[in-house]
């Protein structure tokens, strides 16, 4: 079992930044393929940006240009840095590990846009 945590999330104005930090446990960190997701009210989830355990990464149309995946293997971390945030940014954004054929999802943080 992998117990996954994020934090960072808030409110921001249009515009705006945020760093949302995935931590996830486990001494095998680096070989984890690790994901964000993002979920509106009403929405289905989608994949946000992916990041695999040799650093490739993926973003969803929507997102590319503004938003950066990375890892820290050597503190058990993802990050999503979000900048020129807008108001359809807003979800509930949940991080996912994939390890071997499963997954682990963290509980989720809120993200609002709005003036």
């Amino acid at each position: 079992q992998v117990q996954v945590e994020e934090s960072g999330g808030g409110l921001v104005q249009p515009g705006g930044s945020l760093r949302l930090s995935c931590a996830a446990s486990g001494s095998i960190f680096s070989s984890y393929s690790m994901s964000w997701y993002r979920q509106a009210p009403g929405n289905q989830r989608d994949l946000v940006a992916r990041i695999s355990s040799g650093g490739s990464t993926v973003y969803a149309d929507s997102v590319k240009g503004r938003f950066t995946i990375s890892r820290d293997n050597a503190k058990n971390t993802v990050i999503l840095q979000m900048n020129s945030l807008k108001p359809e940014d807003t979800a509930v954004y949940y991080c996912k590990v994939f390890y071997y054929g499963n997954d682990f999802w963290g509980q989720g943080t809120q993200v609002t846009v709005s003036s």
